[in-house]
């Protein structure tokens, strides 16, 4: 991550430039939104399907799981059956993609997920504050999420030296992590939220935390009589690899190198235009075939979806070819890259940033506090200086979209 002005990567835009940016993003939207329909309804419905269909299969395999075979089959499919309940419906339901369709049991409004974090919770620090103050320093608790240091303008503590043990940590537990977050104890510390409400939240946190204890690690498992521990190790086998998995694809969506970060006076007078070019510049995507992008919710098209939040997520891959072109016709850099590749460089830049001091990077590759880094049209990595020259020809070509 750098912390930027955007002059490495917009300064060539005129405000006219930016707004422009935002109506067309806009018609996108509009057009998309105009287009929705039976296959989308289909989609979701067959996707809870097969989810669900995974999740049973996975627990009656498991009631065997005294012979290996069943017990690799099902901890398998139910850890798929929690990943794709995590990723591809849970988060995105919650984000309203579905609510067009008034369906009760595919509305934002009563959706309750299997994960630490109440649906309420999640969508006040996910849906309203992340979204909305995207990469923005001091104001996006994501950033970190309150723990970590990922950017070099954070301040530096002496527990951060730990950092790369908290993020273990973090990964393996990370919704019981991101559900504790959510309450914003270190607001509780700092005299700004009252005790009273936390406890009471904590107290939800933990009725809900409870149940899925009792029901992974008691209640199945003493339906499987003599296989109960290992009914109980595949259950979470399941959980710990469905965490990992989250874990992984959101950190990969906006710490890596290229995906920027803000401060906030640039919020100030911010138009819609401003926003969207926050978001593109603030998120990253990971490349990869289309059960990867299921697998990840289609947060694999951060960018998409940044700009994008409650549009139905099978939309995302439809959609990016379009911003891609919309980023090289005005100059400004995709980020995207291979999973393997955006997490060994999260997980260097937190270890790097556990010291004094520090950079994302020290490679001088054009990340770190340098140049951001995007993505060619043929997917590989590339410099936005280059972006920007290669950009500005056909933002040149197409209209004369940039005054001056």
């Amino acid at each position: 991550m750098s912390t930027t002005t955007t002059a490495a990567a917009s300064a060539h835009l005129t405000d006219v430039d930016v707004e422009r940016l935002g109506a067309e993003l806009d018609a996108l939207r509009a057009e998309v939104t105009a287009d929705l329909g039976d296959d989308d309804a289909r989609y979701i419905r067959r996707v809870i399907a097969v989810q669900r269909g995974l999740d049973t299969s996975g627990r009656v395999l498991l009631q065997f799981s005294l012979l290996p075979p069943a017990w690799l089959a099902g901890t398998a499919a139910l850890s798929v059956a929690k990943i794709l309940e995590n990723m591809e419906i849970g988060h995105n339901v919650l984000h309203g993609q579905w609510d067009w369709m008034n369906d009760p049991e595919i509305h934002s409004s009563t959706w309750e997920w299997d994960s630490a974090s109440s649906a309420e919770g999640w969508k006040h620090s996910h849906n309203y504050v992340h979204h909305t103050y995207t990469n923005v320093l001091g104001k996006d608790r994501d950033i970190g999420y309150s723990t970590l240091r990922v950017d070099p303008e954070q301040p530096w503590k002496p527990y951060h030296l730990l950092q790369p043990l908290i993020n273990a940590g973090l990964a393996l537990g990370f919704e019981y992590g991101i559900a504790i977050y959510d309450i914003e104890l270190e607001e509780v510390a700092a005299g700004r939220k009252p005790w009273s409400v936390a406890r009471t939240e904590l107290g939800g946190l933990w009725r809900k935390v409870r149940g899925q204890l009792l029901k992974d690690y008691v209640g199945y498992p003493l339906l499987a009589g003599l296989a109960a521990p290992t009914t109980l190790l595949g259950n979470l086998t399941a959980n710990v690899t469905r965490n990992v998995w989250t874990h992984a694809v959101i950190f990969c969506g906006h710490f890596p190198a290229g995906a920027e970060t803000f401060t906030e006076d640039q919020l100030d007078g911010e138009t819609r235009g401003q926003w969207y070019l926050r978001q593109m510049l603030g998120s990253a995507n990971l490349d990869g075939s289309p059960l990867m992008h299921l697998m990840t919710g289609n947060l694999s098209h951060q960018i998409e979806h940044h700009l994008f939040p409650d549009m139905p997520s099978r939309r995302y891959a439809q959609i990016a070819p379009r911003i891609r072109d919309l980023c090289e016709r005005y100059g400004l850099p995709y980020t995207s890259g291979p999973l393997y590749r955006q997490y060994a460089g999260v997980l260097g830049t937190i270890a790097r940033l556990a010291l004094p001091g520090g950079s994302a990077r020290e490679d001088g590759a054009g990340e770190g506090r340098g140049a951001p880094r995007g993505a060619g049209a043929d997917g590989q990595v590339v410099d936005a200086a280059d972006a920007v020259d290669q950009g500005q020809r056909r933002v040149d070509e197409h209209a004369g979209l940039r005054a001056g």
